[in-house]
């Protein structure tokens, strides 16, 4: 169906049996001691069986007391670790697929209380922007360690029977701090000039070469642009595409099979792992610029999502393979439903970074696929269905995503929706800018129903009466939630005042305005952003402290980046809404008009437990999603995967 995608690839000795790279990612399934869990094995085993040519681990650290960056953390530092790669091989290589372990070390980007409350090594004692740890300057003695851990790793991966290493020169990471001369500034043998800051990289390329032998596939992955510019500083203060391009022919010339190209750093984090404003394919210049002057093959990441675009990249000689992580824990199965043209089967990352968010806090979720690095509890869906029938109620995420799960045990399902189309609050959020991803998430859900033969009643508000004639084994309700209207507050109820609600569904709109946004949450900001975008004038107010307060940082941070000139203002509690204006109180006490024509209340949701309350009476009922209590799209999908395949 789609023969560039399809066909092998060489990377040194080594033949691929498509085109198509899971690139690296954390998941936090290792063991606390650093070993390979069966829940990584399982992780690994669903992207291999889903089609995948090649798997990149994630970072795996080759130093288990200087080199961890989170609490699970993979590491390679030890000769009893090789039994949980062997073990991995073993389930991986009979779907032909190849596994490479990505050695690293996370340098001043690590966690000093998870080594030992060590300062984190790095190339001069330049602390991270972001992680803020304490730091220190590496002698020439530590390099030479380092240089022969990374060495050690790789032999170990070997002897284990992994297909390749692939170096970690990218990120920010400790090789990218020697690479970079905004993290470099050493004078010796490794400092300065281009040479001496490769220095650190080449000796652990030439050091693998030669312990490893000539087959052994050495792959690097490195940030082609660290793009500074996006944290205000200049560009060239860090590493740029021009100055990849030397590093390029030097990793080339001391033996790498492999380049794959990346890009950022942990302050530059949103170029690395981005959040929605970016676009698929925006940073593939960086691979076909380094494919020019290197005769290695070369992987581009850039946020590659749909199988005809990759197809497309490698037929016109962009790259010699297609990377994506987040598209392949979206959907393990990514790859052979590309291969095989069922695009509109394939489960779609809508780029919400709610795997970053979640797996900081110790357990990653992926919004859109709840079965997601929980391959060993949730994989295995009971065929227990019967035909018997089952009500769901609203046809929102929590509801279609139950919908399908119980059309997969067989049960025969029956969904109303009130609306005329599917999607519930998932068709508002994708309203403003770069939001749009979430509808092919609605067209995924929608398309599953049909192909499951579940009953969609568009249009009709579900009514008791209606639901009895079923006579259903089970009644799953997923109401949703409502704008939150403080009924308190004067004037709130004005002709000028609406909700985000009815602006995103099209019931009002406003162009060339000054508008008041109440609540600076992410959907008032997604909302002025909207408005903005309309050519209001537009304010942000909030009670709260701080702006998206409980977001992931990465998201506030994309979203402001657009905002841009729009003022947002905290700790202002609003006291009335006037025909005119909003008037607020501030911390201490004074009052503050703001002159509007029109205000938009962002101020939170109600859950719709009063439809819940309707079919309480039904034997076997439960309610889920945003029903039962106000959360986002992750939760709204998990809710309604639990309680699906668990009835």
């Amino acid at each position: 169906m789609r023969p560039y995608l399809s066909s092998p690839g060489k990377i040194g000795a080594l033949t691929v049996k498509n085109r198509v790279i899971m690139e690296a990612m954390g998941n936090a399934l290792s063991n606390l001691d650093g070993s390979m869990s069966a829940e990584d094995i399982a992780f690994y085993e669903a992207r291999a069986k889903g089609g995948a040519g090649l798997i990149m681990s994630e970072a795996v650290s080759v130093s288990s007391n200087s080199g961890r960056a989170n609490p699970r953390n993979l590491c390679i530092d030890d000769d009893k670790l090789i039994p949980g790669y062997c073990q991995l091989m073993d389930v991986l290589h009979p779907y032909g697929c190849a596994f490479f372990v990505e050695l690293y070390h996370p340098g001043r980007q690590g966690d000093s209380a998870l080594n030992g409350g060590r300062r984190m090594f790095a190339p001069s004692a330049i602390q991270c922007g972001l992680t803020r740890q304490p730091v220190i300057a590496m002698t020439t003695e530590e390099i030479a360690c380092m240089v022969q851990k990374f060495i050690n790793g790789a032999i170990r991966c070997q002897k284990a029977g992994v297909d390749g290493v692939l170096i970690h020169a990218a990120h920010g990471y400790l090789i990218n701090q020697f690479l970079s001369p905004y993290t470099n500034r050493r004078t010796d043998y490794y400092g300065g000039s281009v040479a001496n800051r490769a220095r650190f990289a080449l000796e652990i390329i030439h050091g693998i070469r030669d312990a490893c032998g000539p087959e052994f596939p050495i792959a690097i992955r490195i940030s082609a642009c660290e793009y500074l510019d996006y944290i205000g500083l200049p560009r060239e203060a860090g590493i740029t595409l021009e100055l990849s391009k030397e590093y390029a022919k030097l990793f080339q010339d001391a033996g790498a099979d492999l380049l794959d190209v990346s890009s950022g750093i942990y302050e530059t984090m949103n170029t690395a792992w981005e959040p929605t404003g970016f676009d698929q394919g925006w940073k593939v210049e960086l691979a076909h610029e380094l494919k020019q002057v290197v005769d290695i093959p070369v992987v581009c990441t850039a946020m590659i999502r749909e199988p005809d675009y990759a197809e497309g990249l490698l037929k016109d000689g962009v790259c010699d393979f297609v990377g994506s992580a987040r598209a392949h824990l979206a959907d393990p199965e990514w790859t052979n439903k590309a291969l095989e043209g069922r695009d509109e089967d394939i489960r779609p990352c809508i780029s919400c970074l709610n795997c970053m968010k979640t797996m900081a806090c110790g357990e990653m979720h992926c919004a859109v696929n709840a079965q997601g690095a929980f391959e060993c509890t949730r994989s295995t869906l009971r065929q227990d269905g019967d035909g018997r029938p089952v009500a769901v109620i609203g046809g929102g995420p929590a509801g279609m995503e139950a919908a399908r799960v119980l059309a997969l045990r067989g049960f025969q399902v029956t969904l109303w929706e009130q609306n005329d189309r599917l999607g519930g609050a998932l068709l508002q959020a994708a309203k403003p800018p770069h939001k749009e991803k979430i509808l092919a998430f609605v067209r995924y859900l929608t398309h599953q129903l049909d192909k499951l033969g579940v009953t969609v009643r568009l249009g009709q508000a579900a009514a008791p009466e209606a639901v009895a004639e079923l006579h259903p084994y089970a009644v799953l309700v997923a109401a949703g939630a409502s704008p939150l209207i403080p009924s308190r507050i004067p004037g709130i109820h004005g002709s000028q005042v609406y909700t985000a609600s009815d602006l995103l569904t099209d019931k009002v709109t406003l162009e060339g305005q000054t508008v008041v946004v109440i609540g600076a949450g992410m959907t008032g900001l997604e909302t002025a952003e909207y408005l903005k975008s309309k050519g209001n004038r537009v304010s942000v107010y909030d009670l709260l402290p701080e702006v998206a307060h409980g977001e992931h940082f990465q998201n506030i941070i994309d979203i402001e980046h657009r905002l841009g000139d729009v003022p947002q203002y905290t700790s202002h509690k609003l006291v009335e809404i006037a025909p005119d204006s909003c008037i607020f109180e501030t911390e201490d006490g004074t009052r503050k008009t703001a002159p509007c024509d029109a205000v938009i209340l962002a101020m939170g949701m109600r859950p719709n437990q009063d439809v819940a309350q309707q079919f309480a009476a039904f034997p076997n009922c439960h309610t889920i999603g945003t029903c039962v209590q106000y959360g986002n799209i992750a939760y709204a999908v998990e809710s309604g995967f639990l309680a699906a395949s668990q009835l």
